[in-house]
C-alpha cells in the first residue's frame, strides 16, 4: 500500500520500468508461447500496482490509509 507521496513516484517508476521490460520481452521472445511464459509475472505486477496507485489518488491528502485486512 501507497502511504505517500514519495512512495507514489516510486511505484510510478517501477510500473515504467516493467512496462519497458515487457514491450522489450514482445520484440525479443520467438514465439506467443514463451512471451507469455516470460511476461506473465510483470503484467500481473503492473495490474496490482496500477490498483494501489488507484487506491492512494483516492484518497484525499488529510484522509489517512485505510487498515489493512489481516
Amino acid at each position: 500500500m501507497i502511504a505517500n507521496d514519495q512512495e507514489l513516484q516510486g511505484t510510478r517508476e517501477r510500473i515504467e520500468f516493467f512496462y519497458k521490460t515487457v514491450a522489450q520481452m514482445r520484440e525479443e521472445c520467438r514465439t506467443p508461447e514463451e512471451y507469455r511464459l516470460y511476461a506473465n509475472a510483470y503484467l500481473t505486477e503492473i495490474e496490482t500496482m496500477n490498483a494501489e496507485v488507484l487506491d492512494y489518488l483516492k484518497r484525499h491528502p488529510t484522509e489517512s490509509a485505510p487498515a489493512e485486512a489481516a
